[in-house]
């Protein structure tokens, strides 16, 4: 088992300092001491590529996610259809019959897989979904965009993963293709064409200004219920950052039935039970009010430009890791300290198949006291 440090993107600037591909011949059949050194692979470099898994069936996928939070069994974001048929991300996920759990995503017209019959996958894309999206002459030269910064999370009713398994089956041609963030920065990032992008929130909370890092140790996020049922007509900022308030967000009173009980409030911090780093963790597109330093801030527009000023030094270009994909590649993120986004804009003849896996935790995550 040899852990080697992960590609960062061709700069001498590059700032990104997490990542490890390790070599295994088979993830399904690990003995206790073998998982173990993964398992704290995970916890130590937060995201750990293991080649050549092909044939790890979903059910496999699910065991050994599973491993890493034994009393987990439920979907990240439950299995209720009703409510996820109402989400934003129902256009994202299709669930294998024999293993709900694992979520076939990707692009493209499949056939005949894992007891799907047929199904046709559509790529996030940033056109249904940024305010202000690329135009076709610039993503035929080449141009795109990051979709949404993110962690795996219900965030309501269910605590998040732990980690995320993600497992490359077929994957688009590597064209080379450049995120514009137009922010204003003229920031640019080159990538491949697919790529899955991450960043450590780790680094992300270290990087921070004293003063910054002190309003977040300070803060508490509050999520909305039902937040991707709540968000779903709102459009994102052009890096993939965080909503903008325009008065999209449903009602109460369009909402399914809210429990009070099951609403999630989380600190902006939280703490590795292994290494002790403390990660700023935080799912921007849900949360609906913020208490910093005790105080209460609930007006929507006030709250995401705090967030926003908060998290956008974490994804400039150098602190990016966007991962090159094979088939047969296994990553495996620490979905408690990593932040990250789908990138890309495929063609109707690019076909991409990957499995995904993440189960709510039975626990919180830690804050950073």
């Amino acid at each position: 088992m040899t852990f080697t440090p992960l590609a960062a993107p061709s700069s001498e600037a590059s700032e990104v300092d997490f990542g490890v591909e390790v070599t295994l011949d088979d993830v399904a059949r690990l003995s206790e001491e073998t998982f173990a050194r993964l398992e704290a692979a995970v916890h130590e470099h937060l995201v750990v590529v293991v080649r050549g898994q092909e044939k790890l069936s979903p059910q496999q996928q699910f065991e050994l996610t599973r491993r890493f939070d034994p009393t987990a069994e439920t979907y990240g974001h439950g299995h209720d259809p009703a409510l996820l048929a109402k989400s934003v991300l129902t256009r994202d996920l299709v669930s294998i019959p024999e293993v709900p759990q694992v979520k076939l995503l990707g692009h493209g017209r499949v056939r005949a897989h894992q007891g799907i019959a047929e199904v046709r996958l559509e790529h996030p894309s940033h056109r249904g979904f940024h305010r202000d999206p690329l135009d076709t002459a610039d993503e035929a030269r080449g141009s795109t965009r990051f979709y949404r910064w993110h962690i795996d999370a219900a965030l309501y009713g269910h605590h998040p993963p732990k980690v995320t398994t993600l497992l490359a089956l077929r994957v688009p041609e590597n064209r080379e293709q450049t995120v514009a963030y137009d922010d204003g920065s003229g920031d640019t990032l080159s990538v491949s064409l697919g790529t899955t992008a991450f960043v450590s929130g780790a680094a992300a909370f270290e990087r921070l200004s004293a003063e910054w890092r002190d309003l977040a140790l300070s803060a508490r996020a509050h999520y909305a219920p039902h937040p991707y049922i709540w968000m779903k007509n709102a459009r994102s900022r052009p890096n993939g950052l965080g909503l903008y308030s325009e008065g999209r967000e449903l009602p109460a009173s369009e909402l399914p039935a809210i429990d009070d009980g099951r609403r999630m409030t989380l600190p902006l911090v939280w703490r590795n039970p292994v290494t002790g780093r403390l990660a700023l963790m935080l799912h921007a597109y849900c949360v609906e009010a913020l208490t910093v330093r005790g105080e209460r801030i609930a007006e929507l527009g006030r709250v995401r430009q705090l967030l926003y000023e908060l998290m956008r030094p974490a994804i400039a270009p150098a602190r990016v890791y966007a991962h090159r994909w094979r088939p047969g590649d296994l990553v495996i993120f620490n979905n408690r300290s990593v932040w990250h986004t789908v990138v890309g804009s495929l063609r109707p003849d690019d076909v991409r198949v990957y499995h995904q896996c993440n189960l709510a935790s039975g626990e919180a995550p830690a804050g950073p006291s």
